[in-house]
């Protein structure tokens, strides 16, 4: 196969064939075992962008993973999440013992006619980053495992009207259970994120301060590429450990700026609008007015 090619993987069916497994025993819907897996391709490094929902329990990945600020060891359960849609890159490392684990895939043709179809695109960590990934205890990894079993159990049986909706709901399980322990890893990892919370700061401090006189606020999509960070993966952060959006943490950071210039400079309204990077003073004083229930002129009266 070429280089740097970039394989279009469809079906579950065509990534069990390019990664040298049977046939799957349903079209739509697969447990594959992790350590079975080879990939039959060429590339050293291998991109694809596949057709299906992939969740994967992996385990002795050889390497570390960057996670946030720390490295960590693949020594433990890994569970990732990728869309459908989504392009992957990885590294085929050739290894002994050979990893192990599982991949569930899913079609979204197997979600058609149902409300996961449409609820699964809310499950914030279909777009995080793969170094993003959720570390498992070992009770959340079995936990996870026997959900994955129940499915493979399911589909395994002769199919009939309630196949899906039994399937359906055990996914919806597996999904709940992955945001739950998202939220514990948050909570946990507390050194790791307050030291984003800190940089984050830093980098708006640093861009009002330098950056915003060129007419632009700072985006979400910004900070999370100045903290290397995914924006859904910042975003769940930030509403776990502070209750607020990244965009309302900038809206935040802009109003506490622009009340310091109103209180303390001889500024115009759209002066100040201007060095916070609003290309319009109206768009500056309807945030404001939003944010502080009174007028940026209004706030600045308040001090004569």
């Amino acid at each position: 196969m070429e280089q740097n090619k970039i394989h279009k993987i469809n079906t579950i069916s065509e990534f069990h064939k390019i990664t040298n497994l049977l046939k799957p025993q349903h079209p739509l819907i697969s447990l594959v075992d992790y350590s079975l897996v080879e990939y039959l391709v060429d590339e050293k490094t291998i991109n694809w962008v596949q057709g299906f929902y992939t969740i994967g329990l992996k385990r002795n990945l050889q390497g570390k993973v960057r996670y946030g600020q720390q490295t960590y060891d693949f020594n433990e359960g890994l569970l990732s999440f990728i869309a459908s849609g989504q392009r992957i890159q990885f590294e085929i490392v050739k290894q002994d013992p050979k990893p192990t684990g599982w991949l569930l895939c899913i079609h979204p043709d197997f979600l058609w006619n149902t409300v996961l179809a449409k609820n699964i695109k809310l499950y914030d960590f279909f777009g995080y980053a793969v170094n993003e990934a959720l570390f498992l205890s070992e009770k959340e990894e079995e936990i996870i495992i026997n959900v994955m079993k129940n499915i493979e159990q399911e589909y395994h049986s002769n199919i009939d009207k309630f196949s899906q909706n039994i399937i359906i709901a055990q996914i919806e399980v597996l999904l709940n259970y992955a945001e739950r322990f998202y939220q514990r890893q948050f909570i946990t990892r507390k050194i790791n994120n307050h030291q984003i919370l800190g940089q984050l700061e830093d980098i708006l401090n640093n861009y009002i301060n330098t950056k915003a006189a060129n007419k632009s606020l700072p985006t979400v999509q910004f900070i999370a590429d100045e903290l290397n960070i995914s924006a859904n993966y910042l975003s769940s952060l930030l509403k776990t450990l502070t209750g607020q959006s990244t965009q309302q943490i900038i809206h935040e950071k802009l109003i506490e700026k622009a009340k310091e210039k109103l209180s303390s400079t001889k500024l115009t309204i759209s002066e100040i609008a201007y060095e916070l990077g609003f290309e319009h003073s109206q768009s500056f004083s309807r945030l404001f007015k939003k944010k502080e229930n009174m007028s940026p002129v209004e706030f600045r009266n308040t001090f004569n």
